[in-house]
This record gives C-alpha cells, sequence and structure tokens, in this order.
C-alpha cells in the first residue's frame, strides 16, 4: 500500500506468469441458488511469492465474476486504519494497564514485543487482545510469511487489474470492536496464554502447520485444524473459536447469500477457517438453501 508503483509491478508480473504448475492452496468451494453461483475461497492472510498466481480455476472464476467479495479491502487508505486502530485498539485512559502485570510476566511480554519486531513503550498503549494478536502474527513474520503477500491482497490487485468491483463484507472497525467482548480479568487472561503458546515455540509450530496445509490444499490437515479449534477450551481458545470465528461465520453469510441473489456470478474469498468445521460459512448456507460442492 505505501509503494503502490512496487506493488502495480508485482501484480502485473503475477499476471503473466504461466498457470500451468499454479498448485491448489486453500479450500475452494462453489455455491449456486435460482442459477446464480459463486466461488468460495479460503484465504490465508500472509503468503510467500511462490504462492502466485492462484490456480487457474481461481483465476478464471475471479475474471469470470462481477464482484469479488472479501472480508476487508486490504487496499484500504492508511488514514482510515489508524484511525480505527486509535478508537477500537488502544488502552482508555484510566483503564488497566500492564503496568499492573506481575514484574515477571511483563519482562517476558516485553521481551516478546522486542522479539516481534515492535517497541514496548508503544505497544503497551494497544488492548492486551490486540497486542496478543499482533505478538501471533509476528510468529508469522518470524518464518518469512508476509501479509503483504496475503491471497486476499493478490485477488483484490487481480480483480481491479480486470475492472472487477472489490466488496467488504465486514469492517476493520466492527472487526476490533469485537475485541472488547471478553471481560477485563479474560482479556488479560487471553494476553497470558498467548504469550504462553509464543514462549514454548508452540504458536510457530501452530503457524507452520497452518501455512503448510493452506499451501498444499490438505484437506485433512485444515479439518485437523478446524477440529482443534473446537476442542481448545482456554479462554483465548474459545474467544477465537466462538466469537471471532463461528459468530462473524453468521454476518458473512449473511452478505454472501445477498450477493449470491443479487449478482449471477461472483466470488469470495474469506480466512479459511470460516469454511470449515461446524458452524461453517459453507454449513450456514447450505442450511438456508444453497447448493454447496467443496471442491477441494
Amino acid at each position: 500500500m505505501r509503494r503502490p508503483l512496487f506493488a502495480l509491478l508485482c501484480s502485473l508480473f503475477w499476471l503473466v506468469v504461466p498457470t500451468v504448475s499454479a498448485a491448489e492452496r486453500g479450500a475452494l468451494f462453489r455455491v449456486s441458488l435460482e442459477g446464480h453461483d459463486m466461488y468460495l475461497f479460503g484465504t490465508l492472510h500472509v503468503g510467500l511469492p511462490e504462492f502466485y498466481p492462484l490456480e487457474p480455476r481461481i483465476v478464471e472464476a475471479l475474471n469470470q465474476s462481477s464482484t469479488l467479495a472479501l472480508e476487508i479491502d486490504p487496499a484500504q487508505p492508511q488514514r482510515e486504519l489508524q484511525r480505527v486502530l486509535h478508537a477500537r485498539g488502544m488502552l482508555e485512559p484510566g483503564a488497566v494497564g500492564y503496568d499492573s502485570m506481575d514484574p515477571d510476566r511483563r519482562s517476558l511480554l516485553d521481551s516478546l514485543i522486542v522479539q516481534g519486531g515492535y517497541d514496548p513503550t508503544n505497544a503497551r498503549k494497544f488492548k492486551p487482545v490486540l497486542l496478543a494478536t499482533l505478538l501471533t502474527m509476528a510468529e508469522y513474520t518470524k518464518q518469512g510469511y508476509r501479509s503483504d503477500l496475503s491471497s486476499e491482497a493478490w485477488l483484490a490487485r487481480h480483480a481491479r487489474a480486470n475492472a472487477t468491483r472489490v466488496l467488504e463484507l465486514e469492517s476493520l472497525d466492527r472487526q476490533l470492536s469485537m475485541l472488547d467482548r471478553l471481560s477485563v480479568p479474560e482479556r488479560w487472561r487471553f494476553l497470558d496464554e498467548m504469550m504462553g503458546t509464543i514462549e514454548s515455540g508452540a504458536q510457530r509450530v501452530e503457524a507452520r502447520d497452518m501455512v503448510q496445509a493452506w499451501s498444499n490444499a490438505d484437506r485433512a490437515a485444515l479439518d485437523r485444524i478446524a477440529m482443534r479449534c473446537d476442542a481448545d477450551t482456554s479462554v483465548s481458545g474459545k474467544f477465537v473459536t466462538q466469537v471471532l470465528l463461528k459468530e462473524r461465520n453468521r454476518g458473512l453469510a449473511d452478505g454472501l447469500l445477498n450477493l449470491l441473489r443479487q449478482e449471477k456470478r461472483t466470488f469470495a474469498a474469506i480466512g479459511v477457517l470460516h469454511l470449515l468445521g461446524k458452524g461453517s460459512v459453507p454449513e450456514l448456507l447450505q442450511a438456508r438453501g444453497v447448493s454447496v460442492e467443496r471442491i477441494y
């Protein structure tokens, strides 16, 4: 976003690379209702250059679509991102802050913040759940996975290069507002649990497993990850599964159903875990009379 010329050149490069060797990645569904069709692709919010171009069926389906629907548009103006971050992501004056942490835990937190590439003074201005999320994403970055190479970003660039409309199903403001759904003690417990998984190395292993499963379209591995999410009884695990996934799934399904009814041929791309397990978006759509086929 900060280097539009570079991004444009990258987009043009990927458009001309032969697609014969492109591999299946993520999960792909075809849904239909009353003669209207939509391809539903499970994305990864980070990526590597070798993930692109995406396989020919995806490119062809997107080329034939009137609209690309995403959770949020990765090309949002930086000013808007900063506005929402300050409005929703920062500790309020007088709120319980990081000074209340046990000194040893705070020392560990500062160490994890530095390892994640952030400045501790600035990072401690964020709400604990947001900070935990940023530290979790840093585990992907440490392994070379890049947010600017997310599948959403690639799809959005390809869509715009073909004058395809890009539609947001959610907003960053709504996503960040959900971080306040936990009680204050639970927010700090969320952070503490995530610190533990990062310190132990479990989060790094989980990040690697997730990317490998997505990059190989490993259906069995992806389904196992979804099952582990459902079985996680920690504060952070239950919040991610029940609120950030299943609750959002209902709104995402509503938006996709409306789009499916309105336009004849569309393409949607949302985080792959929204498409898997109990209460998934495909399951919700099928319950409302939509024909759903999992391609891979």
